[in-house]
């Protein structure tokens, strides 16, 4: 099956026409909006969408920049307008890809002894530093088999979940990331885990706790572990590459936590001496 007959077998419309009234309606654009913003006549528009005209490569990538449309999606819209695709999808281990790889592990490493992690764009564990056990210890080994997804490590009931004290906020902030991300991407494994997520039973009201008023940031907070541990309490950066041209690239974020208070932050410094050596977990 190739890629257009693949995607309308997907449920999604083949043909680049209707692909790109797919984009803008998930957009909220009208054509006049689409038209106006883009530079594009309204009868031209609404000619491509229809099929009554076919668009030129130029006008393909225009559209779908302006749409905002990620990079994997670009190359469906240009094999469904009859063209070769523009953008790359390299493994992260080839050779051509060692600068960013570099890039990454400095990153993971120099946030040490606070927790990072790389994902892709199905929140699959790409990589993670040593402190990332903070998180990962206690959680279900199943939950850590290769490839691990962040989402269903983090709110299955043997997950993250089973420390979190404000869990009401946490799985809120959660699923609104997954939402955003079906939103923007529409990819049928990120509908499927939706579906997944919501399943899965949730933990008693009486687990929430109050966020201080005066919170910059809402943290996670997590109950120790260990007798002596302390409650934890993070918040977390999500960072991604500017201006890729590399489908790969494009679908990566670095996500960075952070103590959100002063007990967390000495609690992560002396445990830090105890996981000395980077070890990736599985599937890094």
């Amino acid at each position: 099956m190739g890629v257009v007959e693949a995607i309308a077998a997907g449920g999604r419309p083949a043909g680049v026409g209707p692909l790109l009234a797919h984009w803008r309606r998930r957009k909220r654009l009208s054509q006049l909006e689409l038209a106006s913003g883009s530079g594009v006549s309204t009868r031209h528009l609404s000619f491509v969408e229809t099929g009554r005209s076919r668009p030129s490569r130029e006008l393909v990538l225009h559209l779908a920049e302006h749409l905002e449309v990620p990079l994997r999606e670009r190359n469906r819209l240009l094999l469904a307008a009859g063209f070769a695709p523009t953008y790359p999808e390299t493994p992260l281990n080839a050779p051509a890809m060692g600068t960013i790889a570099d890039a990454l592990e400095m990153l993971l490493r120099s946030h040490e002894p606070y927790p990072a992690l790389v994902m892709n764009r199905r929140f699959e564990m790409v990589s993670g530093n040593t402190a990332i056990a903070v998180l990962t210890e206690g959680i279900a080994p199943e939950l850590l088999a290769p490839p691990i997804n962040v989402l269903r490590a983090a709110l299955h009931p043997q997950g993250v979940i089973r420390r979190v004290i404000n869990v009401a906020e946490y799985r809120r902030r959660l699923f609104d990331d997954l939402r955003r991300a079906v939103e923007y991407d529409g990819d049928d494994f990120l509908r499927a885990l939706q579906t997944e997520l919501a399943s899965y039973p949730a933990p008693p009201e009486a687990q929430l706790s109050a966020v201080p008023t005066d919170a910059a940031v809402l943290p996670v907070r997590l109950r120790g572990l260990r007798p002596g541990d302390p409650d934890l309490a993070l918040f977390s950066v999500i960072a991604t590459f500017g201006t890729p041209r590399d489908v790969t690239v494009s679908e990566l974020s670095i996500e960075s936590f952070f103590p959100a208070d002063r007990a967390t932050e000495v609690w992560l410094r002396k445990r830090a001496a105890e996981l000395t050596q980077h070890q990736p977990l599985p599937g890094a």
